[in-house]
């Protein structure tokens, strides 16, 4: 990655600055969006930025200088063309923008933007077959500052957890996710996705009131499932009932809806799910996921 878009310039990444007043660096006031692209296009835009201007109004940032979809989506064509990518992991920030040093009241109305994108990763097709390991983790999710998650500039509970995941040997061997709890003990989300699980062909996830964020990969899968006349069932629910699924899934916007068919708790007991395989429910999810994105996969065979 090259080229970034910094308040709709396109700059090389070595000459991109904001001012150390930017409440972005001195507070963590600001929120990310991250996306990927399918044939070239930013799949779920619109949702990503709706998600991203309710945070901004509850945290005081005007959001009249940003981008639209429209303007949104011809940077992003720009950005991709100028780094050489055809398809792109895409991060879009907005930070509140420079204020004086103190907790200020008031809104901030001249918000600094980045757009980024990266060569978009694409994982092998075994991964949606025989799925990935999740990590049940000691670090715990902290509590959103709000009334509901934010995707926001303070990722430090996430570090914590990333690095916490690299110290169990066998999870770093199998590159898998780790999942938090939160702090009465419920099941939260993983490190970078979103949690379902089945019991008896009913679909559970943890309701955000367990502090996860709301994904929008999340909320389309629910979608997906309740058009197909599949329940989601949003609760409380403890690592103990994830050990008696049937099948397992995560969910994030860069790769689609991931099985998990291996769980592996913080004293190094593993238990396998689903046979150590894609379950049912979640292949028929993933299937009618791909077909609504338009996406081309060669292998689409699971």
């Amino acid at each position: 990655m090259r080229w970034i878009l910094l308040n709709g310039q396109c700059m090389d990444t070595t000459a991109a600055v904001v001012s150390v007043m930017d409440h972005g660096f001195l507070y963590g006031m600001g929120l990310f969006e991250t996306l990927r692209t399918y044939g070239g296009r930013p799949f779920q835009l619109e949702r990503h930025l709706d998600r991203l201007a309710a945070g901004c109004k509850q945290l005081g940032i005007e959001t009249d200088t940003l981008p639209n979809s429209g303007q949104l989506r011809r940077m992003i064509a720009e950005l991709i063309e100028a780094n050489g990518l055809q398809e792109a992991y895409i991060r879009y920030t907005v930070s509140a923008g420079e204020d004086v040093l103190g907790l200020p009241a008031g809104v901030y109305t001249r918000p600094n933007y980045v757009l980024m994108a990266k060569p978009l990763s694409e994982a092998s097709e075994e991964l949606y077959t025989h799925g990935k390991a999740l990590q049940l983790l000691a670090t715990r999710r902290n509590s959103p500052e709000g009334p509901v998650r934010l995707k926001s500039l303070h990722y430090m509970n996430n570090i914590l957890a990333k690095r916490e995941l690299s110290s169990y040997p066998e999870a770093a061997r199998l590159h898998a996710e780790g999942l938090m709890l939160n702090a009465d003990g419920y099941l939260s989300e993983g490190v970078v996705s979103n949690l379902f699980f089945v019991k008896n062909n009913q679909i559970y996830t943890p309701d955000t009131a367990c502090g996860l964020l709301p994904g929008i990969t999340r909320g389309l899968v629910m979608e997906l499932a309740a058009a197909e006349g599949m329940t989601c069932e949003e609760g409380f629910y403890t690592w103990e009932d994830l050990t008696q699924a049937d099948e397992i899934w995560l969910t994030t916007s860069i790769q689609e809806l991931v099985p998990v068919t291996a769980l592996m708790d913080t004293s190094g007991s593993a238990a396998v799910i689903s046979g150590g395989r894609i379950g049912p429910i979640t292949d028929k999810l993933l299937r009618l996921y791909r077909r609504h994105t338009g996406g081309y996969h060669e292998n689409d065979n699971l």
